[in-house]
């Protein structure tokens, strides 16, 4: 029985029926799939058609999820990995994939299992193998970490909280009104599974980035963020570079965890745009 919603399949078949690459949007903790809202929409102008599914069970809306925080419980990396290998089984033209954070680490996951004709990773969560764990990183993960029971719990973040690992780098009120906007209760589990990956043979962070069937990959670092710091998507780079297809870093001065849905987003999104443009044409030639 497919765990996909009537939304998923609809966006599915919608994509299969236009004929030009999809880009398949992968959203991480604290976030739904609406938060890609305006990144579909530049991408669709640019001929691509785009869908973007949801985790398993997640809510349609933020005033839902707000609701009953209790559907996010429990959700990991792998069931969440196997629900959009599952979209994108059904679609007719391999994907373009984009992911931020824990979205990141299940892009490279899905990139890993040759699925996708090119991928976009933006301050990704780490896999094993990563080893860097900066104080930054440590802290902002600290409201999920520092409670061991929060690994079967959904945890939301106070303006605080998101203020440190999202936000530093803007002013309050907007700061403020992306956490109003954006912001739902996560699960615990993925932190947790990210956090003892390097411990853990079994591991569902783990990532295989010597596929060679991988495709292009660019890697994209915001170089204030607090919750994913420079070192840890370096060293993704760095693991990801060893790969025979092309591996690309860009560093975009000054920007936080939040850089995909502040008033900046659309600088990040034309950097992802021109390396589609580059590697997943929307049209097949």
């Amino acid at each position: 029985m497919s765990g996909l919603t009537e939304n998923e399949i609809h966006e599915i078949e919608r994509a299969n029926a236009a004929d030009t690459r999809p880009v398949v949007f992968v959203h991480g903790l604290w976030l739904l799939s609406s938060s890609w809202d305006n990144w579909r929409a530049l991408f669709e102008d640019n001929d691509y058609v785009t869908l973007a599914p949801g985790w398993p069970d997640d809510p349609a809306t933020v005033e839902e999820a707000r609701k009953d925080p209790s559907v996010f419980a429990k959700k990991m990396v792998q069931g969440v990995t196997d629900h959009y290998l599952e979209a994108i089984a059904l679609l007719s033209i391999p994907p373009l994939v984009i992911g931020h954070s824990f979205g990141g680490l299940i892009a490279q996951k899905l990139a890993g299992e040759g699925v996708a004709a090119a991928t976009v990773v933006i301050d990704n969560a780490p896999f094993q193998g990563v080893l860097p764990l900066p104080f930054s990183a440590l802290k902002s993960a600290a409201p999920v970490l520092g409670n061991p029971t929060n690994a079967g719990k959904a945890v939301s973040l106070t303006l605080e909280q998101f203020t440190y690992g999202w936000a530093n780098n803007l002013e309050p009120a907007e700061a403020e009104q992306l956490w109003s906007t954006y912001h739902v209760p996560a699960p615990g589990a993925p932190l947790f599974q990210a956090a003892t990956a390097n411990f853990n043979p079994f591991s569902e962070t783990k990532v295989d980035t010597r596929n060679p069937s991988r495709g292009p990959m660019l890697i994209i670092a915001g170089a204030k963020d607090n919750t994913v710091p420079l070192a840890i998507t370096e060293a993704t780079f760095k693991l990801q570079s060893k790969n025979e297809n092309v591996t690309q870093f860009v560093e975009i001065p000054g920007r936080g965890h939040s850089l995909t849905i502040d008033h900046g987003w659309r600088e990040v999104a034309d950097t992802a745009l021109v390396f589609a443009q580059n590697y997943a044409a929307p049209k097949q030639h």
